[in-house]
């Protein structure tokens, strides 16, 4: 698998520039003959929470809208990193992944809020796991915080999960964090990890970007992109076997003890 992680500047309250910026790269990278295209977190309104009743978007219809149509026009995946979604009432951070044929495989709302940037003053949590297949192979998606929770990792490892995928808008002060994690939770779970950060700045913090996609023996296929682009990696899929064969962590678990 080909993947395509666009690390976008996000502009803050701006949802229209943003759809025609994430719409301009998902073209870019489907041009590239990528086979997963990737956006980063909160790229349809950047952490405007206090506007989200005017900017958020209802149901995701915009979002679902936008990416449906690029998938099935350029048949390609989209994990469609996550925007700001009003649903009943009530606000998520929602990702949506949509298949090469337009389908909706996955739509996932943000389990762990964070609340350094207010998230749970503002928004709801989700309830549920984000398992869905990719061209058959079987993927997870999380969102920024959830990275710092390694048991919420290792339940979509347990239930299946060979590519991690996880949107990001992690600041600048914190990035030597994201790094780490990421290669812990590819490492620990033997999968591979995409991950996608912002660039740019909004009024309380600065990020950098250092998109990450990590192979199962936490090698960092790409890592320290700093600008606004687009960063491809091939996944040698097999890898996978490989490294779960030589040592079985799985198979040595002891669930028995742990939890108590």
């Amino acid at each position: 698998m080909k993947v395509a992680c666009i690390q976008m500047n996000i502009i803050l309250g701006e949802p229209d520039q943003n759809y025609e910026i994430a719409q301009k790269n998902i073209i870019e990278a489907a041009n590239h003959q990528a086979d997963t295209i990737v956006l980063p977190e909160m790229w349809n309104t950047g952490y405007a929470l206090d506007q989200l009743d005017e900017l958020a978007d209802k149901n995701g219809e915009k979002t679902i809208e936008l990416l449906t149509s690029l998938a099935k026009t350029y048949h390609v995946n989209i994990v469609g990193g996550s925007v700001a979604t009003k649903k009943n009432g009530q606000f998520f951070n929602t990702m949506y992944v949509v298949d090469r044929f337009g389908n909706i495989t996955a739509e996932y709302d943000k389990a762990h809020l964070f609340k350094l940037m207010d998230e749970h003053k503002f928004m709801s949590a989700g309830q549920k796991v984000n398992i869905f297949e990719l061209d058959g192979i079987t993927c997870g998606g999380v969102i920024c915080y959830d990275l710092r929770f390694p048991e919420w990792i290792r339940t979509h490892a347990l239930k299946g999960a060979n590519i991690m995928f996880i949107p990001a808008e992690w600041p600048k002060k914190r990035i030597d964090h994201w790094q780490l994690l990421l290669q812990a939770r590819a490492i620990e779970n033997q999968m591979f990890v995409v991950a996608v950060n912002r660039v740019g700045a909004d009024q309380n913090n600065e990020f950098n970007g250092h998109s990450m996609v990590i192979a199962p023996w936490g090698e960092l296929l790409v890592h320290d992109q700093t600008d606004a682009g687009i960063f491809y990696a091939q996944l040698d899929l097999q890898e996978i076997d490989r490294v779960r064969k030589t040592i079985p962590i799985f198979q040595d678990r002891r669930p028995e003890l742990y939890f108590e």
